[in-house]
């Protein structure tokens, strides 16, 4: 029998993620990804030109994670009203076309938040989309949930889709994720 939800991460567990923002590709965006008693925060100033997003990401993890036995991700997070992305790196299962595409291919799913207060997001694993540099990849591949090898969190002004996020603010901001658990 499998539990209802595996606690993946919280407070001091957030210790070695670290921040990347939209500075790799030219952009002028400031963020810290920092561990608080509530958890992991990400706070700093978001700049829409060249670039518009700002992130937090898990170390690799060696083993892969093995979340198969649940249904999807839960995020406790506070985020200001903002809508979010949470991105999953793994394998595809046994065709291994992700082994072959450069350019960081991530499984992307949003999210909105409550203006004030902890949103708790379920994101079914069926929902997160193949994705590389925010641009949805439409090649027949399957996420892959027995093998998965980092997590991040964005703000960006470009959605799960590609296009235009409505839930996008520039400037200075702060959200805070208690926690991520799996769920069945």
């Amino acid at each position: 029998m499998v539990a209802d939800a595996l606690l993946i991460a919280s407070s001091d567990e957030f210790s070695n993620w670290m921040t990347i923002n939209d500075t790799i590709m030219g952009g002028s965006s400031t963020a810290v990804c920092q561990v608080t008693s509530k958890g992991l925060s990400l706070e700093g100033d978001l700049i829409e030109e060249n670039g518009g997003f700002v992130s937090c990401r898990s170390p690799a993890l060696s083993p892969p994670l093995d979340l198969s036995a649940f249904l999807g991700i839960q995020l406790d997070v506070e985020g200001q009203g903002r809508t979010l992305k949470f991105a999953i790196s793994c394998g595809d299962g046994f065709t291994r076309v992700t082994d072959y595409l450069s350019g960081g291919l991530r499984w992307v799913a949003e999210f909105k938040t409550l203006k004030s207060g902890i949103t708790q997001a379920k994101i079914p694993f069926d929902s997160f989309k193949p994705t590389i540099r925010a641009r949805p990849v439409r090649l027949p591949i399957k996420f892959s949930a027995n093998s998965i090898s980092q997590f991040q969190l964005l703000h960006s002004k470009f959605g799960a889709d590609g296009n235009s996020n409505l839930g996008f603010r520039a400037g200075k901001f702060l959200i805070l994720i208690h926690s991520i658990s799996a769920y069945s």
